[in-house]
């Protein structure tokens, strides 16, 4: 990692600190103390970037110094982490096919009414942009609603389909925690009317599937249902007003302990304490599905509401379908789980990572060592969710009847999951040195041997580099005329190229080729094992295994 990487997380993780310390409203010296700190580390960054410490010298035309820097929130990727983020992004895409998804696109920006009144609290973090043109537009949050505004605007009855793109968010960046302004989601999503939790358990399983084959290490799936939220807020005496307020609150419990939240419902959001006491009482309770149904069926004042009565027989048949499916070793049934997001109307969900030490199976054939009704332990969960989503029947409907000349409004129900790439991308990333990550897709390198003062090969070169390319091998070579032999060597190895076809006068004069394989120095294969030129492209494909 450059000294410039470095100290840019250096920034951000001692930002995060000043924010900490400022929103517990710590003492003012030590507050400023942590601010003289991160002043001068963006200071050390500045001056790193080709800043100049004495701001009295030269400026632009602006007047300010320029700062060759991203835009807060955002990040720069170079090749060899791009070739980790396109690995995660088809193994997602390979798992949404394997489904039967279609994908779609959609602008990067949408009207800003489509996007309002979507998010609750977190609408604040909508980016804005300026008016176009007649036309207010904002960036768009996150993929769901611009997905639930193109089933509208197309007439859509029925659709399964995956989308990866990038969302922009508003939000107080923290980079080294995977909170960024600008950050890409893939999302998998199932519209349609169609018998109860069958799609609901899929998306469920879809991120099961995903997050084994990305190999994140434990992880659990948190799931509730928002009736049963929502008529736990009833039966606890929540004022309507103050529901969402409330819900996005308890939505926090899994980073912060319940006197916290507690202390947000009663002392910020205006609950009464006996109200934020029974509150308590519910979203603590968590563990294996059939467990906590048994505990809400229990429950009388609960189970009055037919609010209730819907989510906990959902969630039933959510258990019944995920034990069909082999996935209840990853599932947790967890009251305090709450998604802030308006639109959602049934089942939520959430992947979280566990603590290293503490992994949950990572392979089907481990569930049979595991017995159905063994707990996950929830004090061992990590704080960030690496996916998420649920059932939100009625986003469709808000648009359809914009649709319609008499303002009829039809709902198309619909389910999803979102994948949180940046997180993930984090999480693989660091199970890898940089010397076991390939940049490039090149399959072979090109070289030439011989006296590099009177002897040229180039054309020999290209012409082989041409016929690997029209055989599909994806192959390179170097661009100097008379390039020294160990600058060859070395190519191959700082791009980790895995094979070299190798020529020199004898080779070109004998009409053969040696194919040496860079990867594994084979003792017995040192200078390389010579074939006819004509064969080739048949040993190669033999060598990488292609058809």
């Amino acid at each position: 990692m450059s000294d410039i990487e470095q100290l840019k997380q250096q920034v951000e993780a001692q930002g995060s600190v000043v924010r900490d310390l400022k929103a517990a409203k710590a003492d003012k010296a030590q507050v400023d103390e942590q601010v003289a700190l991160l002043q001068a580390l963006k200071k050390k960054l500045h001056i790193a970037n080709g800043g100049d410490a004495d701001e009295s010298k030269k400026k632009g035309g602006s007047g300010k110094s320029l700062v060759l820097k991203e835009p807060k929130g955002t990040k720069d990727y170079s090749p060899k982490e791009m070739a980790v983020r396109t690995e995660i992004f088809s193994t997602i895409v390979s798992v949404f096919e394997k489904h039967g998804a279609v994908t779609i696109d959609t602008p990067v920006f949408e009207l800003k009414e489509i996007l309002v009144g979507k998010y609750g609290e977190d609408s604040k973090l909508i980016y804005d942009l300026k008016d176009q043109g007649g036309e207010e537009c904002s960036l768009r949050y996150d993929l769901t609603v611009p997905f639930a505004r193109y089933v509208a605007q197309k007439s859509i009855s029925n659709i399964k389909r995956y989308h990866l793109a990038k969302v922009y968010r508003r939000d107080q960046p923290a980079i080294t925690k995977g909170r960024m302004r600008e950050f890409y989601q893939c999302d998998y999503d199932i519209a349609g009317i169609y018998d109860a939790m069958i799609p609901d358990v899929e998306c469920v399983r879809v991120a099961v599937d995903v997050l084994r084959r990305l190999d994140v290490g434990g992880f659990v799936v948190k799931v509730n249902h928002r009736k049963i939220l929502d008529a736990i807020f009833e039966v606890s005496g929540v004022p309507q007003e103050k529901v969402r307020a409330i819900s996005s609150a308890v939505d926090k419990l899994d980073k912060a302990p319940w006197t916290e939240v507690r202390r947000e419902m009663t002392q910020e959001k205006g609950l009464e304490e006996a109200v934020a006491d029974r509150i308590g009482q519910y979203v603590q309770i968590s563990g294996p599905g059939e467990e906590v149904l048994a505990k809400l069926r229990a429950l009388p004042e609960l189970m009055a509401s037919a609010k209730a009565q819907e989510g906990i027989k959902d969630m039933g048949l959510f258990f019944r379908y995920a034990a069909i499916y082999g996935i209840l070793d990853y599932v947790s049934f967890d009251m305090s789980l709450a998604r802030g997001l308006d639109y959602y109307t049934g089942i939520i969900y959430e992947a979280v990572l566990v603590e290293e030490n503490v992994r949950l199976p990572t392979a089907p054939e481990t569930s049979a060592k595991k017995g159905k009704g063994d707990a996950v332990d929830e004090s061992q969960i990590r704080v960030g969710s690496i996916a998420a989503g649920g059932r939100y029947d009625e986003l469709v409907g808000m648009f359809s009847s914009v649709m319609h000349a008499k303002g009829k409004k039809t709902d198309v129900p619909c389910v999803g999951i979102s994948f949180g790439v940046e997180r993930i991308f984090s999480i693989v990333k660091s199970r890898r040195s940089e010397a076991e990550i390939k940049a490039n897709r090149t399959q072979v390198y090109v070289i030439s041997l011989g006296d590099t003062l009177t002897d040229s090969l180039l054309e020999d070169r290209m012409r082989i580099a041409a016929e690997l390319w029209d055989a599909g091998i994806a192959a390179e070579f170097a661009y100097k005329v008379k390039p020294r032999p160990q600058a060859q060597y070395d190519a191959c190895d700082s791009a980790i190229i895995p094979w070299a076809v190798i020529i020199g006068k004898d080779e070109i004069g004998q009409g053969t080729v040696k194919i040496k394989n860079m990867a594994q120095k084979v003792e017995e294969e040192k200078g390389g094992v010579a074939v006819p030129r004509a064969n080739m492209i048949a040993e190669l494909k033999q060598r990488l295994q292609m058809n």
